[in-house]
Formats: structure tokens, C-alpha cells, sequence
């Protein structure tokens, strides 16, 4: 859920690498220029927002603490502070991973907080937003099953996997190794479906850079989650472009891959490798009619009452028409001119 930065200047964002040279300035360039911006106090709107996003964190977990909830901060609230000087890890949101049981409890807390809660179901995430933009995404669980069976199950009992915090008594946070896998998975995730761009290979190189990892544990680690080669591939080409290395020419198909997915709206993209996929005619099916087992993410009541489906099932349909209209015409618009696109 984290969008791509458009407030730093591309100097500022090449100075988190620190052997970047002339070269690789060229090579990037024609893919970045005109997605930062150089204009007056442009840092400082994003020190200010970091700065907002921070006093919203530390009223929720001290709420999350006074109502004996365990919870662990993910993804950039955690790799923010890798990154060498304030507010340059820019994010469109936070999330948190917070106990599944407590899920209502944790609503209500958000609520108390100002929050507007959304798309909040019982064993997938909520989306909770406060003007002007502050969002915060409180997960029940790292991955669910469409995530496909080997990464699912990995993460089925994530709490075996979580470390406690010393300097409090109910928040949590995975080893550097672990988070680092997470990390993949996540990016991979993104890879396969409306793909990446620039910011995930400098994450990589971040923290990477950040932490002395014990890489035969995540070799181990990643090869039981079937995504070794791509963990491969990531670190590889985040080392060299943000290290001032060659590039293989495998590396530079991966850096055009990935980047030229800024040329399109991030539905687009998602439409782009569905249709790459499973074609026209699939991708249409597929928009209509989730698996069943996204379905009991959406609509846990399901579970008790299946014949209550065609209901739930209209009941999407409406609300995506009505509620993410945006999201649906771009994603009708990308399926219809597939057929063009393809054509020479």
C-alpha cells in the first residue's frame, strides 16, 4: 500500500546510496524524472507529515498498551529507520500487525482515536483513515490465503515467530533475518500482481546496508516459501545499482521490468499482469468472482452460512460500482483495450 515518493528531489533520493555515481544518474533518470519534486519546502511537508504519521503511532500503541493488546509495527513504520536522515522513507500509510482476537476491541480504539475505519472485516485488515491524510493499516494476520499454500502456511503462526520488546509490555517485532524475508515476500507479492518500481530495490539496499544478516538462514527461509530465485534476483540488482556495480544483463532486464511499471496507474499494472496471465476472457471472470476463499476473507459470516453467497456476492459488486468507481474504470478501461495494446 505504500506509493511511490514524489516529494524528495532525485539528488536526495540517490544520496541514501552513497556510491552512486554519474552512471548510474544517467541510467535512472529518464525512468524517475518528473515523479520528484524540487519545489520550496517540499522536505519540509514531508519532515511534517513523518512528524504527524509519528504522534498518531504513539497514541495508538500506547492505546493498543493500556488495553493489554500485543502488536508489532511492519513494513516502512520499520524501515523508515534504516534510511539516514528524517522523513526520506516517505509513506502513504502505516501498518501494524495486532491480535486477531482483539480485533473489535482494536476498532473501537481506533474509532475513540478519530479514526473513520474501512474495508475492516474480522480476518483480513482495516483501513483507518483521519484528515488530512493519515492512514494506518492494522493487520490480523502477514499473509492470507491468496497469498498461494507454501506462504500462507508459513505465516499461519506468525506469533511462534515474533520477538518481545524490551522496552515495553506488549509490543513486538521479528528478528532482523525474519523481517528481511517478510520484506520479500511482501515485495513479491506487489512483483506478481501490479508490480514494484524504484522504492522496494532501495529498501532492500537499505537495509541490507543496515543490517549484517545471516544470509544461510534466509536462503533457508526462502526457499521453503518457493521464492528464492527472486530473493535472489532483488538483492542482487539492489546491491549493484544503489552499490555503483555493473549491471548483468539479467540484472538490467529485472531494473526495466520493475521501472516500467511507473508508466502506468498502479490498477493498470494490476490489470496488465492478469491479462498477461490468464486473458481477456479470464481476467473479466476473475473480476467478477472472486475465489471462494477471498470470499470468507470479505465476508467471515459466510463460514456459518454459505447459502447466504449470491447475497455477498452482490452485495461486492454494488459496492465496488459505488464506493471504488475509480478503481473499477480503470481496470475496465485497461481489460478492454488489451486486445490493442497487444496489437503491433
Amino acid at each position: 500500500s505504500d506509493r511511490p515518493s514524489r516529494i524528495f528531489s532525485y539528488d536526495e533520493l540517490l544520496s541514501c546510496a552513497p556510491a552512486l555515481g554519474r552512471n548510474l544518474r544517467e541510467r535512472l533518470y529518464p525512468y524517475l524524472a518528473g515523479k520528484f519534486s524540487d519545489t520550496p519546502g517540499s522536505v519540509e511537508r514531508a519532515v511534517r507529515t513523518a512528524t504527524m504519521m509519528d504522534a498518531e503511532q504513539t497514541k495508538i500503541l500506547e492505546k493498543l498498551e493500556s488495553a493489554g493488546i500485543w502488536y508489532m509495527p511492519l513494513k516502512g513504520a520499520v524501515l523508515k529507520d534504516c534510511y539516514p536522515a528524517y522523513g526520506i522513507r516517505e509513506m502513504y500509510d502505516r501498518d501494524i500487525l495486532i491480535d486477531g482476537d482483539r480485533a473489535g476491541d482494536v476498532r473501537n480504539i481506533m474509532e475513540e482515536l478519530g479514526f473513520s475505519v474501512e474495508e475492516y472485516d474480522e480476518e483480513a485488515h482495516g483501513c483507518c483513515r483521519k484528515p488530512p491524510m493519515i492512514i494506518f493499516e492494522m493487520h490480523r494476520r502477514l499473509m492470507g490465503p491468496m497469498s498461494g499454500k507454501q506462504i500462507y502456511a508459513y505465516y499461519l503462526d506468525v506469533k511462534k515467530r515474533l520477538l518481545k520488546d524490551a522496552e515495553n509490555a506488549f509490543g513486538f517485532h521479528l528478528k532482523a533475518e525474519d523481517f528481511y524475508v517478510y520484506q520479500v515476500v511482501h515485495e513479491y507479492k506487489h512483483f506478481s500482481n501490479e508490480g514494484t518500481g524504484l522504492r522496494p530495490l532501495l529498501d532492500t539496499y537499505v537495509y541490507l546496508k543496515h543490517h549484517d544478516l545471516d544470509m544461510n538462514y534466509v536462503r533457508a527461509e526462502v526457499r521453503k516459501l518457493g521464492i528464492e530465485d527472486y530473493e535472489q534476483m532483488n538483492r542482487s540488482l539492489a546491491l549493484h545499482l544503489f552499490g555503483g556495480g555493473k549491471l548483468t544483463d539479467a540484472e538490467q532486464a529485472g531494473l526495466d521490468y520493475a521501472l516500467s511499471f511507473g508508466t502506468y496507474g498502479r490498477e493498470e499494472n494490476f490489470a496488465r499482469n492478469l491479462l498477461e496471465k490468464e486473458g481477456k476472457k479470464g481476467y473479466f471472470l476473475s473480476r467478477l468472482t472472486l475465489p471462494y476463499a477471498r470470499m470468507l476473507e470479505i465476508y467471515p459470516v459466510l463460514k456459518k452460512l454459505p447459502v447466504l453467497y449470491p447475497f455477498c456476492w452482490a452485495h461486492r459488486l454494488l459496492h465496488a460500482l459505488f464506493c471504488k468507481k475509480d478503481k473499477v474504470l480503470a481496470q475496465l478501461k485497461a481489460g478492454l483495450a488489451w486486445k490493442d495494446r497487444r496489437q503491433p
